[in-house]
């Protein structure tokens, strides 16, 4: 069998057994060229009709493969509301009896009070008034511990509160003022100094106001408990490319690199007493707003978070 040379034209009768094995067809005159044509064409018409038989099959198993996706991803965010209302009724059912902890505390508390200041002598001679001092430290403790807990739940519930927005033409120049203002006097007692440089034109925006305030007090209280001996809170408005741009930067410690990408990851906290839920909710609430929030650091000398926000109009 000869192969096919560059020199060779196919009409020249060359055998083509190499280009489809077990046939001998010859392109040229004759039966022996009509017999070949005609097994092409129906090889061609044959593998054209089962493409054509077969599309819609794959069509139909893509389709119900899609469907079923969808199903089981509708039903596994099913599943996630369901758990999400069922944490959130538990929750609430634990600040009850965590609400009637903290008053019998406080009640405990007093009574012993009372008590030792009216038997102080007696108590000195028995040893009862060191008895009772440990008692209230031991109280003390308790109390700190169901306040911690009661502040963990509350940051839960605001985390999962799936409550529509309700939003309003606002300027953010108006709530970064009042949120200063009353942050003010908090940001004193822990020696820090609260720097602000406002946009000189209204930056008007749809914002739940309540919402966005919880937003902004997350950041500001991060940034203060990332400055434990005191430092600088730098607040700064502005617009960039249609949008209302809030920075919050501090002068604390920094974040490590490793770190940035997990900071609003629901329960991560590089403090011992964090909740890890102050910056998710913070970045949750902005999300709502279809707006962004993202984080720079340098180690060393702070961190910065920024708000960018939909101008109306925009």
């Amino acid at each position: 069998m000869e192969s096919i040379g560059a020199g060779t034209a196919i009409g020249e009768g060359v055998e083509l057994e190499s280009v489809w094995p077990g046939r001998n067809i010859r392109n040229g005159s004759g039966r022996g060229g009509s017999q070949g044509e005609a097994e092409v064409e129906h090889f061609i018409w044959g593998f054209a009709v089962a493409l054509l038989a077969v599309a819609p099959i794959v069509v139909l198993l893509v389709r119900r493969s899609r469907a079923g996706g969808d199903r089981q991803a509708r039903d596994h965010l099913g599943q996630l509301e369901e758990l999400s209302k069922l944490t959130g009724g538990l929750a609430h059912e634990i600040k009850n009896p965590l609400s009637t902890i903290k008053v019998n505390l406080k009640l405990i508390q007093e009574e012993l009070s009372e008590l030792s200041s009216s038997f102080s002598g007696a108590c000195e001679r028995s040893g009862a008034g060191e008895q009772a001092t440990r008692a209230l430290r031991k109280i003390s403790i308790l109390q700190k511990e169901t306040d911690r807990l009661e502040q963990i739940l509350e940051g839960f519930l605001r985390y999962i509160d799936r409550s529509p927005l309700e939003l309003a033409e606002t300027d953010l120049n108006e709530i970064v003022s009042e949120m200063l203002d009353f942050y003010g006097p908090q940001a004193y007692s822990h020696s820090i100094t609260l720097r602000q440089h406002l946009y000189d034109k209204p930056l008007v925006c749809r914002i739940d106001a309540g919402m966005l305030k919880q937003a902004i007090l997350n950041l500001l209280i991060n940034a203060q408990q990332a400055m434990e001996h005191g430092g600088e809170l730098m607040i700064t408005t502005g617009q960039e490319e249609g949008m209302a741009v809030l920075r919050i930067s501090d002068t604390g410690p920094g974040i490590a690199p490793e770190k940035l990408d997990r900071v609003f990851d629901a329960y991560y906290s590089s403090r011992p007493h964090g909740s890890g839920l102050g910056l998710p909710t913070a970045k949750k609430i902005i999300t709502g707003h279809n707006g962004s929030i993202s984080v720079e650091s340098d180690v060393g000398k702070g961190s910065s978070f920024t708000i960018r926000l939909p101008l109306c109009g925009n």
